[in-house]
């Protein structure tokens, strides 16, 4: 019998690959996507689950407007757990608010929506921040926010729905991925073989299990991150994706775009802080539970076991200290704790095409949630030559 052929197939069951698979079926491609696990376990669930455009420079900017575009369209039709409540900076000090006003004029001039708030107007709005922590802050109404566990599997039944061109495996470890004849095949662990015009690789750091020379070669990183999550709380007044000071002296939009950023000076407080690459965010889940976090440790890709698997109970506490000083709810009533694992490129992503049917495209780092939308949008033009 003859092995029935898709126009694509892709490995790895994450958002990065999901939306490969989204747009490749928008252009009418019939689509095979594989997932080694029973269902995604990766990067893609063990993040804050914020899709923030306003702090991402260059394309990856313009990518994440676009995966907002991306994200509405798609929620308008399947309920994929998008909740538009903004982003909000907030500038605890005043090098701080230097940074959110000289931000603003960028994105003035660029045409993206935003407003700056006063102390009293923070306090309004957020409730649960501290009047001696906030000073000023930059609003972005238009960004959104999604539950990363439900998200992804609400995104893959959706594609299911919508499309009559799209397969999914779970469970189906690819173990082998070779130019054949006029395509490609695969092989998972079960023996099964999969043949498809194309293939794109999109399984992070465990591309090495196909590809173990590049991956050895390929400069990528593994950055660790601890995160938590309090009980459900009641009447918190701290909805949307909220970012503070830590996070205005750590993210490329500020680097990129503000003048000042080159000069701006680490107070003693927030030297151990990092240290750790901490910056303090929260979110708020639909239950009322606050996501609190995240540290950044950082490994070679090739000894990404050194990072270990526990949790480092003193950076957890580091963060909680941060988190006291910028709210005034009992950010100590956890419920859970748990580390994200992103694999991560100085070129912001790893693209590499072994020839002109199986193309990498994996690394995209904790701009996974906001730019994966925009990004595979300009991937598959590429790959089927658009």
């Amino acid at each position: 019998m003859k092995q029935h052929k898709y126009d694509l197939v892709i490995i790895g069951g994450g958002i990065l690959g999901t939306f490969h698979a989204y747009h490749a079926l928008k252009l009418g491609k019939e689509v095979l996507q594989l997932e080694k696990d029973n269902f995604p376990v990766g990067s893609t669930i063990r993040n804050f689950g914020q899709v923030v455009p306003s702090g991402m420079s260059g394309q990856w900017f313009e990518y994440g407007v676009r995966g907002l575009e991306i994200y509405s369209a798609i929620q308008r039709e399947f309920d994929i757990s998008v909740r538009q409540n903004g982003s909000v900076y907030i500038a605890s000090d005043d090098d701080e608010v230097q940074l959110l006003h000289e931000l603003k004029h960028h994105y003035d001039q660029v045409g993206y929506k935003q407003e700056l708030l006063t102390a009293a107007q923070i306090q309004q709005k957020y409730t649960a921040v501290r009047g001696s922590y906030a000073k000023e802050a930059l609003f972005f109404g238009q960004e959104v926010s999604v539950e990363p566990g439900v998200m992804i599997r609400r995104l893959q039944e959706y594609l299911k729905f919508k499309f009559k061109g799209y397969s999914l495996f779970y469970d189906s470890p690819v173990i082998d991925c070779t130019s054949k004849d006029a395509g490609v095949e695969v092989v998972v662990s079960n023996g099964r073989r999969f043949e498809a015009d194309k293939a794109v690789v999109c399984n992070g750091y465990e591309f090495k299990l196909l590809f173990k020379e590049l991956f050895e070669t390929s400069g990528q990183a593994i950055s660790k991150l601890q995160m938590m999550r309090t009980v459900p709380l009641k009447n918190i007044g701290l909805e949307g994706n909220i970012l503070t000071g830590l996070t205005i002296r750590r993210y490329e939009s500020f680097e990129d775009n503000c003048p000042s950023f080159e000069k701006l000076k680490t107070p003693a407080y927030y030297e151990e802080l990092r240290k750790y690459g901490i910056h303090i965010l929260f979110k708020m889940a639909p239950d009322g539970s606050i996501i609190i976090g995240d540290s950044h440790e950082y490994a070679a890709g090739t000894n990404f076991d050194h990072l270990g698997f526990s949790l480092d109970s003193y950076i957890n506490e580091l963060m909680l200290q941060e988190a006291e000083r910028i709210v005034s709810f009992d950010v100590r009533k956890i419920a859970t704790s748990w580390a994200g694992f992103y694999s991560q490129h100085k070129d912001h992503i790893l693209e590499y095409d072994i020839d002109d049917r199986i193309h990498i495209r994996t690394c995209i780092g904790g701009k996974g949630m906001t730019a994966s939308a925009g990004y595979a949008e300009h991937s598959i033009r590429e790959v089927f030559r658009y």
